[in-house]
């Protein structure tokens, strides 16, 4: 039965919504709240910082003239409120899936959305630029940035912070504080922020000073607003924006409507760079989602009337003699607890990724060795190296994506350096659901160019244990790279094993009488498939076919050059198969060290093409990008069968 939302359905865009009362407003926010719990509960989505951000969504397209003025949302994942304002509340189920709309802010999606996220903290410097553009153009559009989950820790928010101020631009930043990132925030600004919000003389101040004001004069009441707000600043620590050029005002109630409307109307008149504190309850009005903003922070689909059920709810009815297949991130988290165990040495380290990265279980053993840098990948980077230069054996544990963030600090800060650290990437390749932004496509290319870095690429659980251990025993920083999801369900047999550096192994040879049946001589040709990191059970499917040969190549830098020596001169052809770009790919890794080796024959690269992938399931993006194995049999038995021909032909 279809649900009726009396005033939401009402809405089209913005401009629908400008049209109701103020007191209106509350009853539209219940109702979208109902919404986002219906549709989110059913797709599955980010949900906790959605529902904690629906009153402020409705205030910000309420007061302002959007799109001419330019909301910029920071991280993307509060925004979802935003798109239903914006024309796409029929569309809302199909976030995040093939075909439907984009996870984060899109500029290719809608004019509402004029910048486009997935990364955090970007959205001052974005909201200064434009509003830099606007006063260039003598236009009196405004720009303003919402940022909040985490993201004002980051030093690029106060590097704009800092410019921003600095040049006295019309700019508001909206922070929306709800105490959370994905993990908790951490850090000494979070601290200020959670003083000021439950400080008993500002919860007074602000309960009894509306009235005091009233009953004065004009004169004496501009005296009394101007001392109000340096109290307010010294005691929620608002005058470090005031510092920096920013004029603060707040905190004041994210889930008031009537405040937020009013405020922002106010600060809406008011020139020059502005900062509003708004303090907001991630998951407001969902018990479980208030109770456990983690859980809640992305869901896959529940029944929202008994809300998310434990893995452990169902044990009764696995069938216990079907091993379970341990996700990478698992085997990284059994593996940093067992060593740090023998290692005093061993400290973790992760930039608010901890649930994410499987850091749970060691910050909880031992939490004097883990490290939250919040959001500030930068900073996580070097921190490490600091580490590692005065002895300690640092793992670094983050996103494929996010490593892009510190690739100045990895090249200069460990990697000139020499220094061991451990980079544990997660997340490497094709993720998914989330799309371009959170894709872990470039790693090798951008890893390859760093001198001293060694990297590896396990193909199932064991390997990458035994990777972690001889990265651990390095004296040089060492990259692993892995994919979300289950390994192959190999168990771990061997906790002690330590591979060598330049690991490829033959798993088979192939018989080479596979024969290209387009040809009039129906020659014999000897095929070479490499794999590479998690491509291995496609590129296994696709050696049996041919009767090819298949390499594990496992060290992407170095690369084994006796083996591939030996491989190489012995077969026709040879094909890589990885989920990395191709360009500057390990695929080119080997193209490079045979043209190197005087060694000429023809290879062919699969990987990620040179696009960047759109949103929905692994499985379909790898097809669309040639990555499946109906489509890789396909492409070289042509590709074969093309160079048959030549050869035939040339002779």
């Amino acid at each position: 039965m279809k649900t009726t939302f009396t005033l939401l359905d009402l809405l089209d865009d913005p401009s629908d919504l400008r049209l109701l009362k103020i007191n209106q407003l509350p009853k539209l926010a219940a109702e979208i709240r109902a919404f986002l719990i219906k549709s989110v509960s059913s797709s599955g989505g980010h949900f906790a910082s959605n529902l904690g951000a629906v009153e402020l969504s409705i205030a910000l397209h309420y007061v302002f003239d959007t799109p001419n003025d330019s909301l910029i949302w920071d991280v993307g994942h509060q925004a979802y409120v935003h798109k239903i304002l914006t024309k796409r509340k029929a569309k809302l189920s199909s976030i995040r899936q093939k075909g439907g709309l984009a996870p984060f802010p899109s500029r290719f999606e809608s004019k509402y959305d004029a910048f486009g996220v997935g990364h955090s903290s970007t959205s001052i410097s974005a909201a200064l630029g434009m509003a830099i553009a606007y006063a260039a153009q003598n236009k009196r559009n405004q720009a303003i940035a919402i940022i909040g989950d985490g993201a004002m820790t980051a030093g690029q928010a106060f590097e704009a912070l800092n410019h921003a101020g600095g040049i006295g631009a019309n700019i508001l930043v909206i922070l929306n504080d709800n105490d959370m990132s994905i993990s908790p925030n951490v850090g000494a600004l979070q601290g200020m922020l959670t003083r000021a919000l439950s400080n008993p003389i500002l919860q007074e101040m602000r309960q009894t000073s509306k009235n005091i004001l009233e009953n004065l004069p004009r004169q004496a009441l501009n005296i009394a607003r101007k001392a109000e707000e340096h109290l307010k600043d010294f005691v929620t620590g608002g005058i470090i924006f005031e510092e920096l050029g920013f004029k603060y005002f707040g905190p004041i109630d994210g889930h008031d409507l009537d405040e937020l409307v009013a405020t922002l109307e106010n600060l809406k008149s008011i020139p020059g760079p502005k900062l509003l504190h708004v303090a907001t309850k991630k998951g407001k009005g969902y018990a479980p989602a208030e109770r456990n903003p983690i859980e809640y922070h992305a869901v896959s689909p529940f029944d929202p009337e008994i809300g998310i059920v434990p893995a452990t709810a169902n044990s009764k009815e696995i069938n216990f003699k079907i091993p379970k297949k341990l996700t990478y991130t698992q085997v990284f988290s059994d593996w940093l607890c067992y060593k740090a165990a023998l290692e005093d040495q061993l400290v973790a380290i992760t930039p608010a990724m901890r649930e994410g990265s499987g850091l749970v279980a060691f910050s909880k053993s031992y939490p004097s060795r883990y490290f939250d840098t919040a959001i500030a990948e930068q900073h996580a980077v070097t921190l490490a190296a600091g580490m590692a230069c005065a002895g300690l054996k640092p793992v670094l544990a983050i996103y494929s994506t996010f490593l892009q963030r510190g690739f100045d600090q990895l090249i200069h800060d460990v990697a000139v350096q020499n220094l061991p650290v451990i980079f544990a990437l997660d997340r490497a390749g094709i993720v998914g659901p989330d799309g371009a932004t959170h894709a872990g496509s470039f790693d090798l290319s951008f890893l390859r160019a760093i001198p001293n870095l060694i990297i590896l690429a396990p193909s199932d659980e064991q390997m990458l244990w035994a990777m972690l251990n001889s990265a651990y025993a390095q004296n040089c920083p060492v990259a692993i790279r892995y994919p979300r999801g289950n390994g192959r369900g190999i168990s771990i047999a061997d906790k002690t094993q330590i591979l060598p550096i330049a690991c490829s192994e033959m798993i088979f040879e192939g018989g080479f009488n596979y024969k290209i049946e387009h040809t009039k001589e129906h020659k014999k040709i000897s095929l070479l498939v490499i794999s590479i990191g998690s491509m291995f059970e496609m590129s296994e499917c696709i050696a049996s076919f041919f009767d090819a040969s298949l390499m594990d190549l496992r060290c992407v830098k170095p690369l084994d050059g006796r083996l591939l020596t030996s491989a190489l001169t012995k077969h026709d052809f040879i094909i890589t198969i990885e989920d990395n770009a191709i360009s500057g790919g390990a695929g080119s890794a080997i193209h490079e060290w045979m043209s190197e080796n005087d060694i000429y024959k023809p290879i062919k690269h699969f990987g990620l093409a040179d696009i960047f992938p759109e949103h929905g399931e692994r499985a379909y993006i790898m097809e669309t990008m040639g990555l499946s194995s109906d489509k890789i049999i396909t492409s070289v038995s042509s590709w074969l069968a093309k160079n048959i021909q030549n050869r035939s032909s040339d002779k």
